[in-house]
């Protein structure tokens, strides 16, 4: 046989490739990101309660076929934090970003900070976002300027369910920045939204943030939803879990899209939720302490299954801590590209584990805040947490999460030395940060828990 003939043959068949070639290669990503869902709200979740085992069948999926994270945490305690610090890859403290964006600022996520989404763009990806924005009202902080191609959602926190009379503009759907007529309903208008960008992206790699506003309060479910939660006594957990089934079904329509598109073979899903459950409008979030806002792990840990055909294992369980930051760069390894140093991520690439390459991430330590230097702080190395709430003047507390999930055992007192070391770096990393532009904590506001002096 002619190797130096073969070798020119194969030389030429790469060189024949096109660019189109390399990027049909290229896996597809989709994002479900839930809103203020409680942490034994789904089936797929061990304490899972036991009127919502079956309500969740599509998002149970996600994690029967594919692997579910038992230790996986948002880097805010509340909505708008907690997609700044998923969208950039970086701690959200370090541009001032501790609290919520309050409705109407004339400001937003930091103009210098770099969306994930335009670094896949960048890699060949077409970008979209559905649903929630809530990072920034101006139009030089409109989705499209932040590198996603498509947008369909409000831009605001929140909002009816249903059609609004005299809507305002932060709050009427846009499809890119043009105001849609109100009408339908809302999770049902994303879902669609959802299908609507695979079907006209399907031959190009693309990237897709579906970012659902429920179950976030108003409680509002559709009519003919509510016969498959009347077995739920309180009116209020009736009507929260009325939304999470619809969430589901738009969760099973975006599924289904992708198999009839041919596209569930080569598509990495993530349902995940974007901070702790708000129990005030009906959440559960069994067996962990706190709600939605706070540092307890009710506050910052989350549902996350991940869904990748081939590559993960299904029924499979990751134990490893792991938090939003790390989804730009596991995507981006995916993608087949490489995270610059120059990017200043906090978050690591869990790409290795996901395909079973590695058995165990390595330790590191997480970090929350919330209310900039005076608020409330958090830290998780190895399975010790320390919970320092500073605006209720406490002493910080430390925990084992391997045997107290429920953070019922302050150990403080035991441990002093490691209290004191978890502290220590802690305070290392809180040097780093920028106090926030707005809200609690930031010049000239208080800190939450304090009034001002009079």
């Amino acid at each position: 046989m002619n190797f130096k003939y073969l070798s020119r043959i194969c030389i030429i068949s790469a060189v024949s490739l096109t660019a189109n070639d390399l990027l049909a290669e290229q896996p597809n990503f989709v994002i479900l990101y839930s809103d203020d869902a409680g942490y034994a709200d789904f089936g797929f979740q061990p304490d899972c309660a036991q009127e919502m085992k079956n309500l969740t069948p599509f998002i149970d999926s996600i994690a029967k076929d594919g692997v579910r994270f038992s230790n996986a945490y948002m880097s805010g305690a509340v909505c708008s934090p907690s997609r700044a610090g998923l969208m950039t890859g970086r701690y959200q403290q370090r541009f001032g970003y501790d609290n919520n964006l309050p409705p109407g600022t004339q400001s937003g996520l930091d103009l210098n900070q770099t969306f994930g989404a335009k670094r896949l763009r960048e890699f060949g990806y077409k970008t979209g976002l559905i649903g929630k924005w809530h990072l920034g009202y101006p139009a030089e902080f409109h989705p499209n300027q932040r590198g996603f191609d498509h947008f369909y959602g409000l831009l605001q926190g929140s909002r009816s369910y249903f059609p609004i009379n005299n809507v305002s503009p932060h709050r009427v759907i846009l499809n890119n920045t043009t105001p849609t007529e109100e009408g339908g309903y809302v999770t049902d208008r994303f879902g669609d939204a959802a299908c609507h960008f695979i079907i006209e992206n399907k031959d190009s790699p693309f990237y897709l943030f579906v970012s659902f506003t429920a179950p976030h309060g108003p409680n509002q479910p559709k009519e003919s939803d509510k016969h498959r939660t009347k077995h739920l006594e309180k009116k209020k957990r009736a009507l929260y879990a009325g939304l999470i089934v619809s969430l589901d079904d738009n969760v099973g329509k975006i599924l289904q899209c992708l198999k009839d598109q041919g596209l569930e073979e080569n598509t990495l899903v993530i349902f995940t939720n974007d901070n702790g459950g708000q129990i005030l409008t009906g959440a559960v979030n069994t067996p962990l302490r706190g709600r939605k806002g706070m540092m307890f792990e009710g506050g910052i840990r989350v549902p996350w299954a991940i869904r990748w055909p081939g590559k993960t294992t299904a029924g499979s369980v990751i134990d490893d801590p792991v938090i939003a930051l790390d989804i730009l760069p596991t995507l981006v390894e995916a993608s087949g590209n490489k995270v610059e140093p120059s990017w200043k991520l906090d978050g690591s690439s869990l790409y290795r584990r996901l395909i079973g390459e590695v058995d165990q991430l390595p330790e590191r330590s997480l970090f929350w805040r919330k209310g900039g230097s005076k608020g409330d702080r958090a830290m998780r190395q190895s399975k010790w947490k320390v919970v320092d709430l500073r605006s209720k003047a406490t002493a910080p507390q430390l925990f084992d999460l391997d045997a107290d999930i429920s953070e019922a055992n302050d150990l403080a007192s035991q441990q002093p030395e490691r209290l004191e070391t978890m502290l220590s770096k802690l305070t290392t990393w809180e040097a780093e940060m920028k106090e926030p532009l707005w809200g609690k904590g930031a010049p000239g506001n208080p800190v939450q828990g304090n009034k001002k002096k009079k």
